[in-house]
């Protein structure tokens, strides 16, 4: 009288089995094009962000505007790209989940892009990703800018750096690539500081 129910029992456990395959992997595949899409939207605001850095440099050069820094400019701008590839190409080998992790890379990529919003409205056409000088360089003194020194690189590329790393489970050029990252922002930081007090003296 048990072996029916020892049957029955089995298949109940195969079906049960079978559907948690199914959804694990209906999960995966909702959490690949999650990460692809969020890839797309996330270079798409890059080249957004630097399409207006184009035009401000444009109008800035024409101005008289002296650049500072041209070859490390060049080396950030190399190494940001690079950064995002290496990445993405971690992103594909590693197994991803939704942790805690993966929560607090959303959340330092949010703050990082709405800063750099925030940052290239206060800034307005002064705004670029390059190190430009202008005659008539206006000194901003908006509260963002007592409270923290640069805030586009310590608000807005670093918490977007971290936050792409994290999301796309990127932990290696999450370590090495900031470690690297690091080099060219300090000395952009050091020609900032040098160029700003040089041209204001309250600075």
């Amino acid at each position: 009288m048990l072996a029916p129910v020892a049957v029955s029992t089995g298949a109940f456990m195969e079906r049960e089995l079978a559907t948690v395959s199914v959804l694990s992997k209906f999960r995966k595949f909702e959490m690949v094009i999650f990460l692809a899409l969020f890839c797309v939207i996330s270079v798409f605001f890059r080249l957004g962000s630097l399409l207006v850095s184009r035009r401000h440099e444009a109008a800035l050069r024409e101005s008289g505007a002296v650049e500072i820094g041209r070859t490390n400019s060049v080396v950030l701008a190399l190494a940001h790209v690079l950064y995002y590839v290496s990445s993405m190409i971690e992103a594909a080998f590693r197994p991803h989940d939704v942790d805690r992790s993966f929560w607090l890379g959303i959340f330092l990529y949010f703050v990082g892009m709405m800063t750099l919003v925030f940052v290239i409205h206060l800034l307005g056409r002064l705004w670029t990703v390059k190190l430009l000088i202008v005659r008539d360089h206006v000194l901003v003194t908006h509260q963002l800018f007592r409270w923290f020194r640069h805030p586009n690189y310590f608000l807005n590329i670093l918490p977007e750096l971290a936050g792409i790393a994290l999301i796309l489970n990127a932990h290696t050029t999450l370590v090495a690539g900031l470690a690297l990252y690091a080099i060219p922002l300090t000395i952009r930081i050091r020609q900032e500081e040098i160029a700003m007090r040089a041209r204001f003296k309250d600075y």
